[in-house]
């Protein structure tokens, strides 16, 4: 499906070529004839819709054991192009600095056996706000790399034509592809930038306008921590790991949500990225929140805290001040967050049952 196709429609196969034979999808399949037959009686789904009977008689002539044990009796020999990779020898995998399609990912830069101490959020500013159902996909699409944006931008840099970008789905091994791409959906809607769509925000206090992506990088520069202000069902939609994993690598500290998608809310925690949420009643309109506000959170070091104070400090005005539940839901997401992430925690944990032994 095109990107730029604003509507489209998920159906079964059957259902494709029914819609099809009708050449239009405004039709009641269930009232309405897909066509007429040779005498111009009108063509029914039921009328061409195969009985279970018949599905099952086809299946029975069609396929055969047999056919299993031949695809499958040589399904990890491969082809001539699988068979003559070169295998580095060794225990650990050997990173190719040169691949564009796997790298070496930076979530243990720095880390050590003991987690540091949590913190707060100090002086966070908010990369993105954004409306209800945002869903995974918004936040980090798996399709199309837009030859405008920063991922294509890097691609280039890398020497990959335009014609070989492939999409963000084939190149989730990368995460300096996928990092760039988090956000950059052409239909994203950042009300930090009204009327435009797409992955943009303004770096703050200046006002200047650019890619979500460098602005988090120069945010990071600056050594400003990052949120991101939302609706209802933040993260519906498949549960895809880099609409975490990225929403980290930008340096988002914090979500700050009406409400969550139960995976993907627990993915933000396996990442180390705080889920809050604004207590019931409450949002970023209701408080009067523009998303241009100096954010400080307060509670996240607690280790146990089951609600934050958040003060957002207008450039003109008095700060506001409010409450938020930490949505951090468990004893085992506690560990998760108080080690940064699931990944430094199973580490962690490998590691001390190896000194163990």
């Amino acid at each position: 499906m095109h990107p730029e196709v604003r509507m489209n429609f998920l159906a079964s196969p059957p259902l494709v070529v029914a819609y099809a034979l009708a050449g239009t999808l405004d039709i009641d399949l269930t009232t309405e004839p897909l066509g007429t037959d040779q005498n111009g009686k009108g063509v029914m789904l039921a009328d061409i819709w195969p009985s279970d009977i018949e599905v099952q008689d086809l299946l029975k002539n069609s396929i055969d054991a047999q056919m299993f044990r031949d695809s499958y009796a040589s399904v990890f020999k491969g082809d001539d192009n699988w068979a003559s990779i070169k295998v580095p020898a060794g225990q650990r995998y050997t990173w190719d600095s040169a691949s564009t399609y796997v790298k070496n990912p930076p979530y243990f830069d720095g880390m050590t056996m003991t987690p540091p101490p949590l913190a707060e959020v100090r002086g966070a500013r908010a990369l993105a706000m954004v409306g209800d159902s945002v869903t995974t996909d918004h936040i980090s699409p798996a399709g199309n790399i837009a030859k405008s944006s920063p991922a294509a931008r890097y691609l280039v840099e890398q020497g990959v034509a335009p014609k070989d970008f492939n999409s963000y789905g084939a190149r989730r091994g990368n995460h300096e592809v996928m990092m760039r791409g988090t956000f950059a959906n052409i239909r994203l809607r950042n009300l930090l930038v009204p009327g435009v769509e797409g992955g943009v925000t303004v770096h703050l206090p200046d006002g200047e306008q650019s890619s979500i992506y460098d602005a988090a990088m120069r945010y990071k520069k600056e050594g400003t921590p990052l949120i991101v202000l939302a609706g209802s069902e933040y993260g519906t939609g498949s549960s895809r790991d880099w609409a975490a994993k990225g929403t980290l690598l930008l340096g988002v500290r914090a979500v700050i949500a009406e409400s969550y998608e139960r995976i993907h809310r627990s993915n933000l925690i396996g990442m180390g990225v705080a889920p809050l949420q604004f207590l019931a009643g409450q949002n970023a309109a209701v408080l009067k929140l523009t998303g241009r506000e100096v954010f400080d959170i307060a509670g996240l070091s607690s280790g146990d805290a089951r609600e934050v104070t958040i003060t957002a400090t207008p450039e003109k005005g008095s700060p506001i001040t409010f409450k938020a539940r930490l949505r951090i839901d468990t004893p085992k997401e506690r560990e998760y967050y108080r080690h940064g992430g699931i990944l430094q925690y199973v580490l962690r944990q490998l590691a001390t049952a190896g000194n163990a032994a």
